[in-house]
């Protein structure tokens, strides 16, 4: 029967799989787009460890946790489309619950962990195979505190704030503010001494051609540094939480509560991985003139 173009990009939409693949898979099932996925899945097997140079910009953020203790993962794949597959989404989940009952953030020791009578590591390389993309586990961490704020905004970004005083209720708006607001540092005190230089010396040169007297010019410094470095701690930002009115910073709110922040861990999918661009037609392309020249 005559494999048409359309049903490949679909059976490779859904597989991931190569395109000439899923054109032999749907030759070898007669154009069934299900059995090709599961043929799909079978013969992948013997390819899951080849899978595992693709990239892996896409995935998940699952979070597992109890008022005092929280685990947080991102689990990477390599298509939108499979981070919303029901296996991944089930195997996230797994990973999270199994690495908040072991206590552990080390992703080695998340691999070996058990689910089921399998390591997590056996695990997911059969879920490469039945899949048919590369899936990584890229980072893990574990928050423990006396106040525990999560919030997880879709799957695509996921925060967990440690507070001493307030409660679960106040610690997950300051979550959601982190979520939106995405602030570098928690504090001044932890802005890096490389970035306080840096945004000292863009001050001097705007201040410089003012024409103001010296100590004047110091105090613009000074003022444009807390400015702009104030605007990137969670502390130092105006609140935008579910009860923040616009005008009360995080640390206003905070002393309020008779709270403290003691940190914030903010994931975000694929953040700081190059993505790679790909084009179909090109694809398509490349592989005709492959096979021409076989």
């Amino acid at each position: 029967m005559e494999i048409t173009a359309s049903a490949v990009k679909e059976l490779r939409e859904r597989s991931g799989a190569g395109m000439m693949e899923c054109k032999k898979a749907l030759v070898q099932n007669n154009g069934d787009l299900e059995a090709s996925i599961d043929w799909l899945r079978t013969q992948g097997l013997a390819k899951a460890d080849k899978k595992s140079s693709r990239v892996t910009a896409e995935g998940r953020i699952a979070y597992a946790g109890n008022a005092t203790t929280a685990v947080m993962v991102e689990l990477n794949c390599e298509t939108d489309f499979v981070a919303k597959d029901e296996n991944f989404v089930l195997f996230t989940d797994q990973v999270a619950k199994a690495a908040l009952e072991a206590k552990t953030a080390d992703i080695d020791a998340i691999k070996a962990l058990m689910i089921d009578a399998e390591t997590v590591e056996i695990r997911r390389q059969a879920l490469v195979s039945k899949i048919g993309e590369n899936i990584q586990i890229r980072r893990a961490v574990i928050v423990e505190g006396q106040t525990i704020g999560t919030y997880l905004h879709g799957t695509r970004i996921g925060v967990v704030v440690n507070l001493n005083g307030g409660d679960a209720e106040f610690a997950r708006g300051i979550a959601m503010h982190v979520a939106a607001m995405t602030p570098s540092y928690l504090s001044m005190d932890q802005v890096p001494a490389e970035a306080y230089e840096r945004e000292k010396q863009i001050a001097i040169d705007q201040a410089k051609d003012s024409g103001k007297p010296a100590e004047i010019i110091e105090k613009m410094v000074v003022g444009k540094i807390r400015k702009t470095l104030g605007d990137q701690t969670l502390l130092g930002q105006v609140y935008s939480g579910p009860t923040g009115d616009g005008n009360a910073t995080v640390d206003a709110l905070v002393k309020q509560a008779k709270a403290s922040v003691v940190n914030f861990v903010r994931f975000a999918v694929g953040e700081g991985i190059e993505k790679k661009q790909e084009d179909f037609a090109a694809e398509v392309m490349a592989q005709v003139q492959a096979s021409k020249k076989d």
